[in-house]
């Protein structure tokens, strides 16, 4: 038997760079009031969103991308040709093959590295970011490229009064490279499948293919309605609040640190009332910054963690070599949750 020679990759891995990339156009609650009967009030006490930010037909899913990882590559100080994987996780991209990443990876100039997509909902970030850990450390590549990216203004009904006010659009993206020392923690993920009804697409794409539309839903003009995203927003609230902040504490015990020692808390930002629950079940101290981006941003599911690490790191609130807390969770019902240094 033929003895295959081990791989070799870096001691440890950690995230280098980061960028971030919001549509141009803001969209207040009194657009999304417009299609459902509520109120502003209603909406901020609910989700703590004022405002998102909606994609123009030329800020595609790559386009959101290529500018995000524009940013984040630089922020690392290499250059795009040193990038040996490009990680898309996205649940917008509506092109069933090729894989997004491929296009992107052209664009940024990345030669000819692996890209591929996954879908993994609201934990996507955190799956990719494992992903690319793990290929520094086997040495399949020295830097990868993390995109967590969506449009979900085309996945989102605006007659839906449960969910048109909670989704954005947006890509953030991070540099992932090689470390002497440990700056990416182990991940706690997972998924809980029996649970997979609580968010999902309201009709799977074949149903237009062949299907009887007679079945379809029907907006208020009485055409068909584009597939969107629904939920049951009580069992998904009670699911993040009180199994997540547990998902969270494993991540920190797997890392070997406290809440005390942590810098900042960065969560999936679905909700602000899942956040604030999540603060007070962590314990976290007053010391601890903590992520809202959702007020201005949105549910940006994939793109929600990066996009509030960068804003953070823009604005001051937090800073390089801070300690970090990243936890997903959404559709699957899948999460991931690890503790990092910020670039």
């Amino acid at each position: 038997m033929a003895k295959i020679k081990p791989s070799k990759g870096a001691p440890y891995a950690r995230i280098i760079g980061v960028g971030g990339y919001r549509p141009t156009r803001v969209v207040p609650n009194e657009v999304i009031l417009e299609k459902i009967d509520s109120s502003d009030e209603w909406i901020r006490s609910r989700s703590g969103i004022a405002t998102r930010h909606w994609a123009s037909p030329e800020e595609t899913v790559a386009a959101m991308s290529v500018e995000a990882s524009g940013k984040a590559i630089a922020d690392a100080g290499i250059d795009p040709e040193q990038i040996g994987a490009v990680i898309v996780s996205t649940v917008s991209h509506f092109k069933q093959t090729p894989a997004v990443a491929t296009e992107i990876a052209d664009k940024i100039g990345a030669g000819k590295p692996a890209a591929f997509d996954i879908s993994a909902g609201c934990a996507g970030f955190g799956y990719g970011l494992t992903l690319a850990k793990g290929m520094i450390v086997e040495g399949s590549a020295e830097y990868v490229l993390v995109i967590g990216v969506e449009r979900l203004s085309d996945l989102t009904d605006l007659e839906d009064r449960a969910t048109a006010f909670l989704f954005g659009d947006g890509a953030g993206a991070v540099v992932v490279g090689p470390s002497d020392e440990p700056h990416i923690g182990p991940t706690v993920w997972g998924s809980e499948g029996d649970k997979s009804e609580t968010i999902k697409q309201t009709v799977p794409w074949n149903d237009f293919h062949g299907g009887d539309v007679s079945k379809l839903p029907l907006n208020e003009k009485g055409e068909i309605k584009f597939p969107a995203i629904t939920q049951e927003g009580q069992a998904v609230f009670r699911w993040a609040v009180f199994e997540m902040a547990k998902v969270a504490q494993q991540a920190l015990d797997a890392a070997g640190i406290s809440a005390d020692d942590l810098d900042v808390f960065i969560p999936h930002q679905a909700n602000m009332r899942i956040i604030d629950s999540m603060v007070k079940t962590l314990k976290l101290p007053e010391h601890v910054t903590v992520a809202r981006d959702v007020e201005t941003t949105g549910n940006t599911s994939a793109a929600s963690i990066p996009l509030a690490m960068e804003r953070l790191l823009a604005t001051g609130k937090a800073k390089s070599g801070d300690t970090a807390l990243i936890i997903g969770f959404g559709a699957g019902l899948v999460f991931a949750a690890t503790v990092v240094t910020l670039p």
